[in-house]
């Protein structure tokens, strides 16, 4: 697997300032032509990195609700779940789980009531207790600075490197650090496919 280069790392800065910048003008400011610009871009969406181009919404321009931080205690062992379970909810916008499993999330709530989105999201008995702070402004400014290509294998957990190797399986991409973890993964997950349909 080809790790990222300068280049790859500038046309990810210049998405990351206006995903709908035309490949033409990514082309001019990386000294590329545009086939390339979006060969390197697909290739980047293939390995996962990029997964998707959204829409930056400023949302004070619209009457939604009261903008909140929530940061939730979670019962031991359920951070997944309500993570997963928040970050599925209509009116949170960003969700972060940290290394003691408190979730921190950022939230339009209409009337305020942030209990209702949570018992609305999550099974209640899966929260200790939950503190809700007012915001006054939210920015978001992702950075790339001089990061490093670096998936986890699928199979044992190390970090892929360049020699790593990757496989679609159903749709999903994943990645691996030898051709060993490649197979033993790959053959679990048909065996537990082949179960499943028949």
């Amino acid at each position: 697997m080809r790790g990222l280069d300068d280049t790859d790392r500038a046309i990810l800065r210049l998405l990351l300032e206006d995903a709908r910048r035309p490949y033409s003008d990514i082309a001019e400011r990386v000294d590329l032509s545009p086939p390339a610009v979006s060969d390197r871009v697909d290739r980047l969406q293939d390995i996962g990195l990029v997964r998707r181009f959204t829409a930056d919404i400023d949302r004070s321009m619209l009457r939604e609700g009261v903008p909140v931080l929530v940061d939730v205690r979670v019962e031991p062992g359920h951070a997944g779940e309500v993570q997963q379970a928040l970050d599925a909810a209509e009116p949170v916008d960003n969700v972060f789980r940290t290394a003691d499993e408190r979730i921190v999330c950022t939230a339009i709530v209409p009337d305020g009531n942030v209990g209702a989105v949570l018992s609305d999201a999550v099974p209640m008995e899966r929260i200790d207790r939950y503190d809700v702070d007012l915001l006054a402004d939210t920015t978001w400014s992702p950075s790339l600075a001089d990061a490093e290509l670096a998936p986890e294998c699928a199979e044992c957990g190390n970090t892929v490197t360049t020699e790593g190797e990757a496989a679609e399986l159903d749709g999903t991409r994943y990645h691996f650090c030898c051709s060993s973890c490649r197979s033993r993964f790959t053959e679990r997950f048909e065996e537990m496919r082949d179960g499943i349909e028949s």
